[in-house]
């Protein structure tokens, strides 16, 4: 375990906000946009999961590194983080699973990042103003000069990334135990603990990548399909939504999370909306309308299908209703589809039921589409 030498280092919002600080992780510069996460444990987890693609996270909780980092908690073969802000880096991280410091693992993938600014500030900031466009340097410590470079930067919305950061070849986890059922899973950006939580209920699932044709999904004869969660605009993401429009044409069960949430929005004809600041942390309480339950949940996302709240929605494969609600500012968290034949058909949440990390208040919902599963 060691702790490397620091430097200066910038950050500066596209609005010219700026904090100056010391490196954390790899030197150099970097840009994204500037987003926030809740959670007070789980960095790793948050550090690797796809959905960050492009994206400069800063984390609420102000002591972060504290347990280091290990080999068995990654979510993806990458950190996928553009850049990473903290207040207070742990000086020697503690756990008797941790191989290496968390500042070693970041500077050995190139991860810039920046640490002893107002974390606490920059969150109000953002949560005021949005999430923007921002860069993290060591070698420019002149703000306008920096955001000058910043504003140059492409926007989160109309931003097509599930290609970046799917599988490159399709892969196969086995069920654990019996063998049920055999699912598709579109690698939208999916996070390995998704398929290994439907693994332990005896599904055998196919994670194809996110360009998988409608010949190679029907190749496999699956009994349902996924989509998972991953990083962009979900408005650019034409080919997904198309071949879920195929698939439920075929009367396939459909479950999706967070991006794959809004893929199903969008096959169903409704819209798609950036949030302000987005939701990302695992507290988030979040409705399920047909019990009556209030979840506390995982998410990472920052954007939105847009639907009614109330009453139903026609589609060309049968009804549709908003089945999850949040809590805190009612943006839709969930939808279901009931086929032109009266059986449950499909449904999603924005969320990330596999909590890793995170609770596991949600982790019915893999019940729930083998459930889906086995009246199909």
């Amino acid at each position: 375990m060691s702790q490397a030498a620091t430097l200066p280092a910038l950050l500066v919002l596209e609005d010219g906000r700026a904090f100056a600080g010391t490196s954390y992780g790899a030197t150099g510069e970097t840009f994204g946009e500037a987003v926030f996460t809740t959670g007070m444990t789980g960095y790793q987890e948050t550090l690797t999961d796809p959905s960050y693609h492009r994206q400069i996270v800063t984390q609420t909780a102000p002591h972060i590194g504290n347990t280091g980092v290990n080999d068995e908690d990654d979510e993806s073969q990458r950190i996928w983080v553009a850049g990473y802000v903290v207040r207070d880096p742990a000086r020697v991280p503690s756990n008797w699973r941790a191989t290496r410091t968390l500042d070693d693992q970041l500077r050995g993938q190139g991860i810039v990042g920046i640490s002893g600014i107002d974390t606490r500030a920059l969150t109000r900031h953002l949560r005021e103003r949005g999430a923007m466009r921002a860069g993290i340097s060591t070698e420019i410590l002149d703000p306008e000069v920096l955001l000058r470079k910043v504003l140059e930067q492409p926007p989160m919305a109309g931003a097509d990334l599930a290609e970046q950061v799917t599988t490159a070849d399709a892969y196969v986890v086995p069920a654990e135990g019996e063998k049920r059922f055999t699912v598709v899973a579109l690698d939208l950006g999916i996070k390995s603990m998704t398929p290994k939580r439907m693994a332990e209920r005896g599904i055998e699932v196919h994670v194809l990548p996110a360009t998988a044709s409608l010949e190679e999904v029907l190749a496999v004869n699956p009994d349902g399909i996924f989509m998972s969660n991953g990083p962009g605009d979900p408005e650019t993401t034409e080919h997904p939504t198309t071949l879920l429009k195929e698939l439920l044409g075929r009367n396939i069960p459909y479950f999706g999370i967070c991006f794959g949430n809004q893929v199903f929005g969008r096959a169903l004809g409704l819209g798609t909306f950036k949030l302000k600041y987005g939701h990302r942390g695992i507290n988030q309480p979040v409705l399920d309308r047909a019990t009556g339950k209030v979840e506390i949940t995982s998410q990472n996302h920052g954007f939105a299908v847009d639907a009614p709240l109330d009453g139903t929605i026609d589609t060309p494969y049968g009804v549709a209703e908003v089945s999850h609600v949040s809590l805190n500012d009612n943006v839709v968290e969930g939808l279901k589809l009931t086929g032109r034949d009266g059986k449950p058909l499909a449904f999603s949440v924005q969320y990330h039921p596999e909590a890793a990390a995170g609770p596991h208040d949600s982790a019915y919902l893999f019940d729930r589409f083998v459930e889906l599963m086995e009246k199909s």
